[in-house]
């Protein structure tokens, strides 16, 4: 990251570079409060008091703070270590199987949440096995088997171009549409044949769906 490698800095230092969320979010969370979470985060962080829990405000709002972290929603719990991991203001996030046990509102979120980090400028990189959340908010694909690359390329090619990686949608539909959004988009544009413009948004995505 900007031609250091984070492993040879102090967690506090490489926490400004990258920030991670585990499969397991709640891992990271150590606590008794949501409140004593931001808290910490803001000292670990050297940030503003009040910084994390703005940003949790922003990813799920109106948290009691006085609650413990195992009380919490995934989504919740998923949230608040997005929040705790953001406090230090890195520049590439790292998500790691993100969608695990969120119901359709919590992903739905997430996503939103994706896609306004990467307006920020910031790079997101999602390893997933959830191909409908790939269409929803990635531009690039990278396809892994066994640590080996399958694919790599535009989201619409990569998941359009293979039976396989195929989204519900382009399994009825054909690879020009990924998503029920992109059917209602070119719809309103008169039912054109190609897929609409208001694609994905900017961040990368990384799939690690088996090789077919």
């Amino acid at each position: 990251m900007d031609g250091v490698d984070p492993g040879s800095l102090s967690s506090a230092k490489a926490r400004t570079l990258v920030g991670l969320v585990p499969q397991s979010a709640g891992d990271l969370l150590y606590l008794e409060t949501v409140g004593q979470e931001c808290a910490a985060a803001d000292r670990e962080a050297s940030a503003a008091p009040g910084s994390c829990r703005a940003l949790l405000d922003w990813l799920a709002p109106g948290i009691d703070p006085d609650k413990h972290p195992r009380d919490l929603s995934e989504g919740q719990r998923l949230s608040l270590v997005l929040a705790v991991q953001l406090t230090a203001a890195p520049q590439v996030m790292l998500l790691d199987e993100p969608t695990r046990g969120l119901d359709y509102p919590a992903k739905t979120a997430l996503g939103r949440t994706i896609v306004d980090l990467a307006a920020q400028g910031k790079a997101v990189v999602v390893a997933t096995h959830d191909v409908e959340f790939v269409a929803s908010v990635a531009d690039r694909v990278v396809v892994l088997a066994e640590g080996e690359v399958i694919s790599d390329g535009p989201t619409a090619e990569v998941l359009g171009g293979s039976p396989a990686f195929a989204t519900q949608v382009a399994k009825i539909l054909g690879p020009d549409w990924l998503t029920v959004a992109d059917v209602a988009a070119a719809l309103v544009e008169g039912g054109g044949t190609g897929r609409a413009e208001s694609g994905p948004a900017s961040p990368a995505v990384v799939d690690e769906r088996p090789a077919p």
